[in-house]
């Protein structure tokens, strides 16, 4: 297996870096290696969970050559396997996208929870030109975007730029190319500051609520809070500072 994809580890943070310039191009090697990666983290999550490309590109999608009929059923797998085992991971995810982000580079990126990008990025999901439609952006795009602006990107195959994609809500943060890595670290100690106990279930019970009907993602997300939340050592320590301080508010 080519070392198309990289894996760094520290402490409560892991880093994975798609590694096959120029483009980053997901063949069923890299997809493989992606899944491999993913999936050797779930014994030990980190907190926290970069996803990087290169400059040029995060990733301009799937291979060409396995969009065939005889490679595609193997080229859906890969790419469901990589990125159901993305969002399985309990840690909070983002991708940081510079250059292009097109097809399934794009469907991995939007799969994390948030997504920073630099001002020069630019993303498509321009699957329709050769005749099919992208299954992840598909599923994933309607809770984000609405059903009609899906619609209008799957169907037109637009490109798009970072200030655009910011504004549908594909992109969380968007910031200048320069500045990339001081917001990494910026956003690194921030999110690392947060309850470690608290956030995987924040991140389930944010799950239910973009993919559940209201009464149900209310019933899943006052169950977590009640079930899980309720027995944390954070929740109790937090309860009682406020309650030492006279507060009788979250905030």
């Amino acid at each position: 297996m080519s070392a198309s994809v990289t894996l760094e580890r520290d402490g409560r943070v892991a880093t994975l870096i798609l590694d096959r310039p120029p483009l980053n191009i997901l063949d069923l090697a890299t997809l493989a290696r992606l899944g491999e990666c993913l999936e050797s983290l779930a014994d030990d999550p980190p907190q926290l969970l970069w996803l990087r490309g290169g400059e040029r590109a995060f990733s301009a999608g799937v291979a060409v050559e396995d969009h065939t009929p005889e490679r595609v059923p193997a080229m859906l797998r890969g790419v469901r396997t990589a990125i159901g085992a993305l969002m399985d991971l309990p840690s909070v995810s983002i991708a940081v996208v510079e250059g292009h982000c097109l097809g399934g580079g794009l469907e991995l990126a939007a799969a994390c929870d948030m997504v920073l990008a630099t001002d020069g990025a630019s993303f498509g999901q321009p699957e329709i030109e050769v005749g099919c439609f992208p299954p992840v952006a598909a599923a994933l795009f309607p809770a984000r975007l609405g059903s009609a602006r899906t619609m209008e990107l799957l169907l037109t195959g637009r490109t798009i730029d970072a200030a655009e994609a910011e504004r549908l809500g594909l992109v969380t943060w968007r910031v200048e190319a320069a500045r990339l890595e001081s917001e990494i670290e910026r956003l690194t100690a921030l999110l690392l500051a947060r309850s470690a106990a608290v956030t995987p279930l924040l991140k389930r019970a944010v799950g239910a609520g973009a993919t559940l009907p209201t009464d149900r993602a209310l019933a899943e997300t006052e169950r977590i809070y009640l079930e899980e939340l309720s027995e944390t050592e954070d929740i109790k320590e937090g309860g009682a500072g406020l309650m030492a301080r006279g507060e009788r508010g979250c905030k």
